[in-house]
């Protein structure tokens, strides 16, 4: 099958609606903390609230997406505030005195959890960028840049963070190079930055020489430093959705690039090699880990279906299909759009729900936990009406 400029002119409504009329509904405004600061995003099907305390990833998240909202879709006084909310919320409450971020504090900012990375700090770098254009607060835009710069500094220092495993195995994994790339892609459009560029082709490197291996048509989570697969279970373990969301922050690169051949064809390859390994052939939907050699998986939720990998793969396969043509990515996108919007999304209450058994049925109804919230569906429905729109307007 392919997609005709009707259709395409149907999905980008599709998305648009879903955005705009389901999916941020859920969440604004009730989720706005007016008296602590912040959001609220710990929340059942229906919307009720079952814990108040607050993820600093996912306030992050939520400032990137109300400020994003403001800058590209409207310029509507109550995404601002909310904005205003979650910023101002991250810099009062969510540094250490030690310049590192929490993860998970309570309802007030005080500080339950910090983690060994520097994650929290690559969704504050975004959610400063984006609310500073939104707002013209300079300030914003200096801590924001600022808070790059340190995340550049974690990502290639050794010993500047406190290790999770001791050296007897020495690994590297898929995920600081991919998460920033893309931090340096949405600071890049908001703010701008002029060593985004540079990393950017830094970090598709380590991922194209490291991770992507075209012998075993594979995109590896974690190998040893010179690239070698590790031969145990935690060496092994695949997460395509994790990959493929990878595949499309570098398809998005390319169309940056002036559809750049090289990264179209990296993007494409990381795709079809995750989807082949992921896609549920049984059921449908995109499993949530895999062993590179077939063996059996440790996590016990290893074949369970998660939210966000089908949103990274609305978005890789619509690019994928957009900028080769190929009628292929077109199949794979009604494939997994139409699992995704029949299984995950609450047609009674919006949103969706985030943790399916294999067969596709509810595990547990929460939209909203320590890593769920607004932030990988409304970017999909964002990105994919962006793309869809741009794409139109050129054909």
């Amino acid at each position: 099958m392919s997609y005709s400029k009707q259709e395409l002119l149907e999905l980008k409504n599709f998305y648009s609606s879903q955005l705009l009329d389901d999916t941020v509904p859920f969440w604004f405004p009730r989720s706005y903390d007016h008296e602590q600061g912040g959001f609220l995003l710990m929340r059942d099907h229906d919307g009720s609230l079952i814990d108040d305390d607050k993820a600093v990833w996912i306030q992050g998240r939520a400032t990137w997406l109300l400020s994003t909202l403001y800058n590209t879709i409207e310029k509507k006084q109550e995404w601002l505030y909310g904005a205003k909310l979650g910023y101002e919320f991250l810099v009062k409450h969510c540094f250490d005195t030690d310049g590192q971020m929490f993860f998970h504090t309570t309802r007030d900012g005080r500080p339950i959890r910090k983690r060994r990375y520097f994650f929290s700090e690559t969704f504050a770098v975004i959610a400063m960028a984006a609310y500073s254009l939104a707002s013209g607060d300079v300030e914003a835009a200096s801590k924001s840049r600022f808070l790059f710069g340190k995340c550049i500094e974690y990502a290639t220092t050794k010993g500047l963070l406190q290790p999770k495993y001791f050296d007897t195995r020495p690994t590297i994994g898929i995920g600081v190079p991919m998460i920033m790339m893309n931090t340096a892609q949405q600071l890049r459009e908001t703010i701008g930055d002029d060593r985004c560029d540079e990393w950017i082709s830094t970090w598709i490197s380590q991922i194209e020489e490291k991770f992507v291996k075209d012998d075993i048509k594979c995109v590896m989570e974690q190998v040893a430093p010179d690239g070698s697969i590790i031969d145990h279970i935690d060496g092994r373990t695949l997460n395509p959705g994790h990959a493929i969301e990878g595949a499309w922050f570098i398809l998005y690169e390319a169309r940056k690039r002036n559809n750049d051949p090289h990264l179209i064809s990296l993007g494409c390859r990381m795709l079809d090699y995750m989807w082949e390994r992921g896609w549920d052939k049984e059921y449908g939907g995109i499993l949530y880990y895999r062993d590179v050699y077939n063996k059996p998986v440790q996590e016990y939720w290893q074949d369970m279906k998660f939210w966000w990998p089908h949103n990274e793969t609305i978005i890789a396969t619509l690019l994928a299909f957009l900028m080769t043509g190929n009628a292929k990515y077109a199949q794979w996108h009604k494939m997994v759009h139409d699992y995704a919007y029949n299984k995950f999304h609450d047609r009674e209450n919006g949103e969706w729900f985030g943790y399916l058994h294999r067969d596709g049925t509810i595990a547990q109804t929460a939209k909203g936990n320590l890593f769920k919230g607004p932030f990988h569906l409304p970017r999909q429905e964002w990105i994919c009406t962006q793309i869809l729109n741009e794409h139109l307007q050129q054909s």
